[in-house]
C-alpha cells in the first residue's frame, strides 16, 4: 500500500496570513513562537508513531467490506469500540454529513480521539503529545488508498480558544439543537466537564444508559423557535437504546454510553489543564532566560512573575486532578455498552487491587478522587519547574499539612489511599513522603 504523506495548508483568515514578501505565515498565537513552536515542532503522539510504522511497512491499515478503515484504525491505536459516543449537532468540520439520523461517532482512549461520520471520506483524529498537547490530523480515504495529514491551522479556530484554556485542546460541547442538528439561535451553549450540572450536559448528543431522577439535554430537540431553550427533557431520559431513526448498522456499536461521555468530559478538561501548565512553565522560563541575559543576571535566576505563573497553572491542575467542584450524583449511573467494565478493569492496580480507573457511579464518578491522568505520559511530560510545584503542593495536601482545593471531597482516608497508590503506581515520584495514618 502506498501512502502519501503531505501537509495540508488551509487558508483560514483568522489563522493564516500572507506576509508582504508573499510567504504564508501561521497565526500569531503565542504557542506558535519559541519555545513551543507548535506547528513546526515534530510530534511524538500516537498518530505520529502510527505514521512511522505505516511508512516503514511495520504495520498496515485494512479497509472493511464497506471500504472504511475505522475498525482497523481503532485497533492500531488501542481505542476501545465501547467508548463510542454519538453527537448529532452540526458543530464540527463534518457539518454537511452530520444529522440526527447520521450522528458523528467519537471514540477515545487516554491519548487519542477519533471522529467518524457516515458518508464522509474523512476521519478526524486528535492525538496527545507530551510536549505539544493535542495534535490534529485527518485520515482521508482515496480511491484505493488513504492518507493521514497533520492539520496546519484550520482546527485551531475552534480548538485553541478560551474554551480550551487557550491552548490546542479538546472540549465536549452541549447545545440546544433543532431537529436537523443546527444550534438554535439565541440559545446558550455549554462546555461540560466533571463540574457541570447534569441539566447542562449533552445537548446535541445521544445518551444511552440509566441515570435515575437526574435529567440532561441529550436525546432531545429544541423545537420552539420562540423559546429556543425549551426541551422535553423527560423524553430523552434513561434511554437504553438509540432512536429508531438512527440505523442500527451504521456504527460499530448501538450505544452512546453515558459513562463514556462522563469520562470523556473529565479527560478533555485534564488534557487542556496539563497542556496549559506545560506551555506556561516553558514560556515563563524562556522569558526569564532572555531577561537574565539582558540584565546580566545569573542564568538560573527565577523571577517572581515566573513563580506566580507556575503557581497559577499548578493550582488549577491540582484542582482538576482532585475533582474540585465535582458535580455530586443524585442517582446511580449505569452504562449501556460495557465501557464502564472495560475502563475499570484496565488498571494499573496496586498490591491492594486499587486503581485510579475504578469507577463509583453512585455518588461520584470515580472511587478515588484523584484523576487517572496523573499516570499519563502527558502529565509526565510537564517541565521540571511546574512538576516540582505540583508534587510539593500535592504532597502537602495528601499528608494533610494543607487543606485540599476548594470543593474537593478528599477525606483523610482518601489521602492515605492515594499516597499509597501513587507510591506503587508511580514509582519514585513520592518515594520520600511519609504517609500519615488517618485519625
Amino acid at each position: 500500500m502506498t501512502l502519501h504523506f503531505v501537509q495540508k495548508i488551509v487558508f483560514c483568515l483568522l489563522f493564516v496570513a500572507v506576509a508582504p514578501n508573499g510567504v504564508l505565515g501561521l497565526g500569531d498565537d503565542d504557542f506558535e513562537r519559541a519555545p513551543i513552536n507548535y506547528h513546526t515542532s515534530l510530534s511524538h503522539d500516537p498518530v505520529a508513531k502510527l505514521l512511522e510504522r505505516l511508512q516503514t511497512g511495520a504495520e498496515t491499515l485494512e479497509a472493511d467490506a464497506s471500504g472504511s478503515y475505522l475498525r482497523s484504525l481503532l485497533k492500531s491505536l488501542k481505542v476501545p469500540e465501547s467508548s463510542q459516543c454519538l453527537v448529532f449537532s452540526k458543530t464540527s468540520l463534518q457539518i454537511p454529513y452530520i444529522s440526527p439520523q447520521t450522528p458523528r461517532a467519537i471514540y477515545f482512549n487516554d491519548s487519542v480521539y477519533v471522529g467518524a461520520v457516515i458518508g464522509s471520506s474523512v476521519m478526524e483524529l486528535v492525538a496527545v503529545d507530551p510536549q505539544l498537547g493535542c495534535v490534529f490530523y485527518t485520515l482521508e480515504k482515496e480511491a484505493k488508498d488513504f492518507r493521514i495529514i497533520r492539520d496546519r491551522g484550520q482546527c485551531l479556530s475552534c480548538h485553541a480558544t478560551s474554551r480550551t484554556e487557550r491552548v490546542p485542546g479538546v472540549v465536549v460541547r452541549s447545545i440546544y439543537s433543532d431537529k436537523s442538528g443546527r444550534p438554535r439561535s439565541g440559545s446558550s451553549t455549554y462546555i461540560t466537564d466533571h463540574r457541570s450540572p447534569f441539566e447542562q450536559r449533552w445537548g446535541g448528543w445521544y445518551v444511552t444508559g440509566d441515570h435515575g431522577t437526574m435529567r440532561h439535554l441529550g436525546n432531545a430537540f429544541a423545537i420552539d423557535r420562540d423559546d429556543p431553550q425549551r426541551v422535553d427533557i423527560e423524553s430523552g431520559a434513561n434511554q437504553s437504546r438509540l432512536p429508531a431513526s438512527v440505523a442500527s448498522d451504521i456504527h460499530l456499536a448501538t450505544t452512546s454510553d453515558i459513562v463514556a461521555l462522563m469520562v470523556l468530559e473529565h479527560q478533555t478538561r485534564m488534557h487542556n489543564l496539563i497542556t496549559r501548565a506545560n506551555y506556561e512553565a516553558r514560556q515563563a522560563a524562556h522569558l526569564d532566560q532572555s531577561m537574565n541575559e539582558a540584565l546580566r543576571r545569573a542564568k538560573d535566576h527565577v523571577s517572581e512573575s515566573t513563580g506566580r505563573r507556575i503557581a497559577s497553572v499548578g493550582d488549577a491542575l491540582i484542582a482538576g486532578l482532585f475533582f474540585a467542584e465535582e458535580f455530586k450524583l443524585e442517582s446511580p449511573i449505569k452504562g449501556s455498552s460495557g465501557f464502564a467494565e472495560v475502563f475499570s478493569a484496565r488498571g494499573p492496580f496496586d498490591s491492594k487491587g486499587r486503581s485510579f480507573c475504578q469507577l463509583d457511579l453512585k455518588k461520584h464518578m470515580f472511587r478515588f478522587p484523584c484523576s487517572y491522568m496523573i499516570l499519563s505520559e502527558h502529565f509526565d511530560g510537564l517541565p521540571a519547574s511546574v512538576m516540582k510545584y505540583v508534587k510539593d503542593e500535592l504532597t502537602k495536601i495528601l499528608t494533610m499539612q494543607e487543606p485540599p482545593p476548594k470543593g474537593s471531597r478528599l477525606s483523610s482516608e482518601d489521602c492515605v489511599s492515594i499516597l499509597e497508590m501513587l507510591r506503587e503506581l508511580k514509582p519514585g515520584w513520592l518515594e520520600q513522603v511519609a504517609i500519615q495514618e488517618s485519625k
